[in-house]
C-alpha cells in the first residue's frame, strides 16, 4: 500500500512565488462489489505533484496514474491523479475505523490535503431482521405492517408491494409506508385485502420478505324486521311471523354472523264470521181498522258480526185478526161464496197428505244411508252403541253367590268392595293385560266380578321394562333407525318376526359406561337415544363413569295449554360435572316436522323437579344447538341433566306420528284368540317398550308395523277387525269396533295407546287365522294391517329382527366410537377454522353438511368446524356415510379424491383421505 516506498516525501517543497493547490475534484466514498476494485481520482491546480495517502502510509509513486493539462483561462497546471483499491486491501486492513484515502497536493506555496474518502465492501444478508405477519382486520380499523430489512452495507432501501405490484404512498392518503420502514393503513378498505411483500435493495443484491396475507372482515348486522305476515287461519288460532336478514351487511371473509334469531313467530287469533239468527217473534199487536195485526223480529241473537250472514227470512209477519167477521168491499166475510170456502178445504187436505209421504220416504233413505256408513267397518249395526260402547260405564261391584256371570264362584266375597269406573275400552299401560269376557275365565280376580255394557273386553294390567347397563342382551329389538319401518323387500313376513323371548325385562332402560380423554358414545340399544361424547372433553388423564337413562315411569312434565310431549324424557349425567367442549344428545321424536305446524321447544328439569325451556328448535342462540331431522333431535350441549321435546301445534295440520302394531296370543280357553293393537309413538323406545310387555304375555307380532299420521284436528281414532272368515271364526257382537277420543290421543304420556279384541274360533281344528285391523282417523290417515298367520306356537316361524351392529355395543370408547380417523378430523379443523378470503371457511363447510342456521353458535366455539363434525358424527352414528362428507369437501375445492378411495398410508398427502377400514 505504499509502505515500500525507497524515499519519504516531502511534507513541503520550499516556497517559491504562486498560489496554494486547490482541489478541482476530491476523492469519493466508494463500495466495493463483489471482486471489483474501485477507482479513486483527485484533481487540483496549480499542483506540481499530487500523492494518495491511504491509512496514514503514502501509496507507492508506481501505483499512480496521472494526467497534467494547462488551464486555458489562469494559465496554471491542472495535475489529475488516479489509484484502485482492490476488496484484498480493504479486507487486510484491520484499523479502528474504516479503509480511507486522502491526496495531498504541492505547489510553489505549499501542500493542500484532501478529505478523506472511506472504502467498504458493500453486502445484504439474506434474511429480514423482521418479516411481516398476515392479519385479520374488521372493516375501517387500522393496519400496522412491520417490516426490519436484512442488515447490509449500504443500508437496504425499503419498498412495498400489493399481489406483486409497488405501493406509491404518494397516490394513496390514505397508506404510510415512512413510519421506520413499517406500512400503515389508517382505515382498512375491503380493496385493502391481499398479499402484503416487503422488498429490501442496495447496490449489491435485493432480497423479497415472506409474504403476509390481509384480510379485511366485515362481521354481519341484521337488516330490519319485516312487517309481520297475516295470520295463517282465517278462522281461530294460527300464528304469524316476522323476519330478518344477516345482509346489513351481510358477513365477508370469515366476519362473524349476526346473533340472534331471524325469524320470529308469534300466536294471533282471527276474530270468526258469526251467522246472524232471529230472535223470537214478537206478540201480536192490536188490530188494525184494516182487520190485520202485525208481529215482528230482529235479526240480533245474534247479530251477524266479522262478515257473517243476514238471517234468511222475513222480519214482519201480518195476518187478519177478526176470523171472517171484517166487512171487505162492504160485506160480511161469512157471505162470501162457500165454493171458495170448500176449496180451501180441499187444499188443505191434500197438502197434508202430500207432506206426509214425503216424511216417510226422507226416513228411509237416512235408515238406509245410517246402515250403509256403519258398513265400512264390517259391523251389523244395531244401535248407536257400536261406536261409543267402548266408553260406556261399566262397574267393579260385590259378588253374590249363584250368579252366572261369577268368575270364580268358589271364592267369598267381599261385600265391603264396592267400585265403579268410568273410561273407554282402551286402557293406558294395561295391569295384567289378560282379557275378561261375560262368558270366560281367564285370570280370576278374587271379589271383583265384571260387567262390561255393549259386550265390550276390559284389558288391565302392569308391565316391567327393559334395562341395559353397558352391555347388550343378543337378539334384542332393533331401534331402526329412529324411523318408521319400511316394506319388507321379501314378502315373506315371518322374517320381520322378533323372537320376543330374547328381551329381557327389569324397571328401567340406563347404560353406563367410564370415559376418558379419547371421548366416546354411548347408546342405548333399540332406542334411538345416544349420547357423543367428543375427543378432548374429558381433561387428560381423568376419567369419568358417564350414564344415560330413559324414564320409564310417568313423566313428570306435564305439557301446559295444547303443548304436546313428543319425545321420551331422557337424563344423561353426572349432573354436577361440567364439559368444556359441546357434546351431542340425541333424542327420537314423534312430529311430523313442518316449522309451519309445529313450534317445537327443548325443556329441562331443574334440581327442584320443574321443568324450564332451554330454547325452541327454530331459535338463534349461542348457549345450545337443536338440529331437528324427521326422526330424532340432535342437541348439542355442555351440561348434563334431563331433557325433553315438547311441541307447540300452530295449526290443526300439526302430524303426531303413530306407529301401528298387532300382537296376538292363545288365551287360556283354548279356543279363543286375542288380538291387541297398540297405537304408540313412532319412537324405537315406545316399541321397544310394546315389544318388552308383550313377551310377559307371550305375545308374538304379526304384522309388520305401519305409521299412522294422526292430525291435530279434533277427530277420534277408530280401530276396527274386517274380513274375520264366516264359520271358522267370530267375534262378539258391538266388540269389532272400537273409537278412542282425540284427546285421550293427542294429549296422552308417550305410554302406548292398547285396544284388545277377542276372536273365538267354532273349532279346535282351526289354526289358521286371516283378517284385516282397519286404524283410521276420522276424516283423516288410515292404515290396514292384513293378518296372516297360524295360531300354534309350535307351527309359527320366529325369526329375529335384523339388528344394527351396534346394539351389541351400548358403550364405545375412543377412535372406534367415530367414523372420522382423529388424524383427518385434526386436519380438517385446522383447514377450515382459519378465515379465508374467498369465503371457503368453516361457514362453507356448515353449510355443505346441511347446517343451515343458527351459525352464530358455531361462532363462539374454540373450533367451529370440530363442533359441526360432532354433529355430523351425531346424525350418521348408523350410517357412517363418509362418501357424502368427502363430497361436500370435493365441491368446496379443497380436496381432489374421495374419502374412502385411498388407504391409510396416503394420510401424509395434502388431501383430506383415510381407508375405509380405518373409517368404518
Amino acid at each position: 500500500s505504499g509502505n515500500d516506498n525507497s524515499e519519504a516525501l516531502p511534507e513541503s517543497i520550499p516556497s517559491a512565488p504562486g498560489t496554494l493547490p486547490h482541489f478541482m475534484e476530491e476523492p469519493d466514498d466508494a463500495y466495493i462489489i463483489k471482486s471489483n476494485p474501485i477507482v479513486l481520482r483527485c484533481k487540483a491546480m496549480p499542483a506540481m505533484q499530487i500523492f494518495f495517502k491511504c491509512n496514514g502510509e503514502w501509496v507507492h509513486q508506481n501505483e499512480h496514474v496521472s494526467e497534467e493539462s494547462m488551464d486555458e483561462t489562469t494559465g496554471l497546471k491542472v495535475r489529475e491523479v488516479f489509484i484502485n483499491v482492490t476488496r484484498q486491501q480493504v479486507e487486510d486492513f484491520h484499523g479502528p475505523e474504516d479503509y480511507w484515502c486522502q491526496c495531498v497536493a504541492w505547489s510553489h506555496l505549499g501542500t493542500s490535503k484532501s478529505r478523506k474518502a472511506s472504502v467498504r465492501i458493500a453486502y445484504l444478508r439474506k434474511n429480514f431482521e423482521q418479516d411481516p405477519q398476515g392479519k385479520e382486520v374488521p372493516i375501517e380499523g387500522m393496519i400496522v405492517l412491520h417490516c426490519r430489512p436484512p442488515e447490509g452495507v449500504p443500508a437496504a432501501e425499503v419498498e412495498w408491494l400489493k399481489n406483486e405490484e409497488p405501493i406509491d404512498s404518494n397516490l394513496d392518503e390514505n397508506i404510510d409506508t415512512r413510519a421506520d420502514h413499517n406500512l400503515i393503513i389508517r382505515q382498512a378498505r375491503l380493496s385493502d385485502s391481499g398479499n402484503y411483500t416487503c422488498m429490501a435493495a442496495n447496490i449489491v443484491a435485493k432480497r423479497r420478505s415472506m409474504s403476509a396475507t390481509v384480510v379485511v372482515y366485515v362481521n354481519g348486522g341484521w337488516s330490519s324486521w319485516t312487517e309481520w305476515s297475516n295470520c295463517n287461519a282465517r278462522c281461530g288460532r294460527g300464528w304469524q311471523k316476522r323476519s330478518r336478514t344477516c345482509t346489513n351487511p351481510a358477513p365477508l371473509n370469515g366476519g362473524a354472523f349476526c346473533e340472534g334469531m331471524s325469524v320470529q313467530k308469534i300466536t294471533c287469533t282471527s276474530l270468526c264470521p258469526v251467522d246472524g239468527s232471529w230472535e223470537v217473534w214478537s206478540e201480536w199487536s192490536v188490530c188494525s181498522p184494516e182487520c190485520e195485526h202485525l208481529r215482528v223480529r230482529e235479526c240480533i241473537s245474534p247479530a251477524p258480526r266479522n262478515g257473517g250472514k243476514f238471517c234468511e227470512g222475513l222480519g214482519q209477519e201480518s195476518e187478519n185478526c177478526t176470523d171472517g167477521l171484517c166487512i171487505q168491499d162492504k160485506k160480511p166475510l161469512h157471505e162470501i161464496k162457500s165454493q171458495n170456502i170448500e176449496t180451501a178445504s180441499d187444499i188443505a187436505l191434500y197438502s197434508g197428505l202430500g207432506a206426509a209421504v214425503i216424511a216417510v220416504a226422507v226416513l228411509v233413505v237416512g235408515v238406509t244411508l245410517y246402515r250403509r256408513s256403519q258398513s265400512e267397518y264390517g259391523v251389523d249395526v244395531i244401535d248407536s252403541s257400536a261406536l261409543t260402547g267402548g266408553f260406556q260405564t261399566f262397574n267393579f261391584k260385590t259378588v253374590r253367590q249363584g250368579n252366572s256371570l261369577l268368575l270364580n264362584s268358589s271364592m267369598q266375597p267381599d261385600l265391603t268392595v264396592s267400585r265403579t269406573y268410568s273410561g273407554p275400552i282402551c286402557l293406558q299401560d294395561p295391569m295384567d293385560k289378560e282379557l275378561m269376557t261375560e262368558s270366560s275365565l281367564f285370570n280370576p280376580l278374587s271379589d271383583i266380578k265384571v260387567k262390561v255394557q255393549s259386550s265390550f273386553m276390559v284389558s288391565l294390567g302392569v308391565t316391567e321394562r327393559a334395562e341395559y347397563h353397558g352391555k347388550a342382551h343378543p337378539g334384542t329389538f332393533p331401534h331402526g333407525n329412529n324411523r318408521a319401518f319400511g316394506t319388507i323387500q321379501a314378502r315373506n313376513k315371518t322374517t320381520y318376526i322378533q323372537n320376543l323371548s330374547s328381551i329381557s325385562t327389569t324397571s328401567e332402560l340406563k347404560t353406563t359406561a367410564i370415559f376418558g380423554h379419547l371421548g366416546g358414545r354411548l347408546v342405548i340399544p333399540n332406542t334411538g337415544v345416544s349420547l357423543l361424547i367428543p375427543h378432548g372433553a374429558i381433561p387428560e388423564e381423568s376419567s369419568w363413569e358417564i350414564y344415560l337413562a330413559i324414564t320409564q315411569k310417568e313423566s313428570s312434565l306435564q305439557p301446559e295449554g295444547t303443548d304436546v310431549l313428543l319425545s321420551p324424557e331422557v337424563t344423561c349425567g353426572p349432573s354436577e360435572v361440567s364439559i368444556s367442549t359441546p357434546f351431542a344428545l340425541t333424542i327420537p321424536h314423534c312430529a311430523e316436522v313442518n316449522p309451519e305446524h309445529w313450534n317445537i321447544h327443548l325443556k329441562k328439569r331443574t334440581q327442584q323437579g320443574k321443568w324450564e325451556e332451554v330454547m325452541s328448535v327454530e331459535e338463534e342462540t349461542t348457549s345450545c344447538y337443536c338440529l331437528l331431522d324427521p326422526y330424532a333431535c340432535h342437541i348439542l350441549l355442555n351440561s348434563f341433566g334431563t331433557y325433553a321435546l315438547i311441541g307447540e301445534p300452530i295449526s290443526d295440520c300439526a302430524v303426531r306420528q303413530l306407529k301401528v302394531a298387532v300382537f296376538g296370543c292363545l288365551s287360556c280357553n283354548s279356543l279363543d284368540y286375542n288380538l291387541r293393537v297398540y297405537c304408540m309413538d313412532n319412537t324405537p323406545c315406545a316399541f321397544q317398550e310394546v315389544v318388552s310387555d308383550e313377551r310377559l304375555q307371550g305375545g308374538q307380532l304379526l304384522e309388520e308395523p305401519k305409521l299412522l299420521h294422526f292430525r291435530g284436528n279434533t277427530f277420534s281414532l277408530q280401530i276396527s277387525v274386517l274380513d274375520i272368515p264366516p264359520f271358522l271364526w267370530r267375534i262378539k257382537p258391538f266388540t269389532a269396533c272400537q273409537e278412542v277420543p282425540f284427546s285421550r290421543v293427542w294429549c296422552s304420556s308417550p305410554k302406548p295407546l292398547h285396544c284388545a279384541f277377542s276372536l273365538e274360533r267354532y273349532t279346535p281344528a282351526t289354526t289358521q287365522l286371516s283378517c284385516k285391523v282397519c286404524v283410521r282417523q276420522v276424516k283423516g290417515h288410515e292404515q290396514i294391517l292384513q293378518i296372516q298367520t297360524s295360531i300354534l306356537e309350535n307351527e309359527r316361524e320366529t325369526i329375529a329382527f335384523f339388528v344394527h351392529g351396534d346394539s351389541n355395543f351400548p358403550a364405545q370408547m375412543g377412535p372406534k366410537a367415530f367414523k372420522i380417523p382423529y388424524s383427518i378430523r385434526q386436519r380438517i379443523c385446522a383447514t377450515f377454522d382459519t378465515p379465508n378470503a374467498k369465503g371457503k371457511d368453516w361457514q362453507m363447510l356448515a353449510q355443505k353438511t346441511s347446517i343451515n342456521r343458527n351459525l352464530s353458535y358455531f361462532a363462539t366455539q374454540s373450533s367451529p368446524s370440530a363442533v359441526i363434525l360432532d354433529l355430523w358424527e351425531a346424525r350418521h352414528q348408523h350410517d357412517g356415510d363418509l362418501d357424502s362428507l368427502a363430497c361436500a369437501l370435493e365441491e368446496i375445492g379443497r380436496t381432489h379424491s374421495k374419502i374412502s378411495d385411498v388407504t391409510e398410508t396416503e394420510l401424509e398427502e395434502p388431501d383430506f383421505s383415510y381407508s375405509r377400514e380405518n373409517g368404518l
